[in-house]
């Protein structure tokens, strides 16, 4: 069974961002490919065990194990070795995407204080949209009494855009909740 998302998609929007970016062929019609959230987690440094924690809570959060990421140099004022496990990542494709997704939009942003939205300007000139939480307890799956550690991520939504225009019509079709131009950062 596909996500209410990944149906809303096939159904509907890929339809309308054909006609609104006067697009006759369905495979140049824009979707998103992939998202990955990542955490870097500097404290790990100190003590391996909140990298663990910060590991399961992603885990948790995106339904797939996390990957440990390692330091690739190593840096001398951060107190940093070159192998040392530093972060961790996950990246999501298919039926898991759109269900992050989906819970991203309806119930994470809403639950950020003072949100007033996202910067509609985080495109990267391909189409690919990153944004940053402060902490990960905004998703309900995390029970925020029962964390040692609130850690932030980071998640980039990749799409077949090819540019920023493209791209930002294909979030906003999904209804993702863009800063309007008079509201403050």
């Amino acid at each position: 069974m596909a996500a209410r998302l990944q149906d809303h998609y096939r159904k509907e929007l890929a339809k309308e961002l054909g006609e609104k970016l006067n697009t006759k062929n369905p495979h140049a019609i824009p979707q998103i490919t992939k998202i990955v959230v990542s955490m870097g987690v500097g404290k790990a440094v100190q003590d391996q065990k909140i990298l663990e924690e910060v590991s399961e809570h992603l885990s948790q959060l995106t339904g797939q194990r996390a990957a440990i990421t390692r330091a690739r140099k190593s840096v001398s004022q951060f107190k940093l070795r070159e192998g040392l496990a530093i972060g961790c990542r996950v990246t999501l494709r298919g039926q898991r995407m759109y269900e992050f997704l989906d819970r991203l939009i309806t119930l994470a942003l809403p639950r950020v204080r003072d949100f007033r939205g996202v910067n509609p300007k985080a495109f990267d000139g391909r189409g690919n949209y990153s944004l940053g939480l402060g902490e990960q307890t905004v998703f309900p799956e995390i029970q925020a009494d029962k964390i040692k550690t609130t850690q932030g991520m980071n998640i980039a939504i990749c799409t077949s855009a090819g540019n920023d225009e493209g791209g930002k019509a294909l979030l906003d079709a999904f209804k993702f909740p863009f800063r309007k131009d008079g509201a403050a950062k």
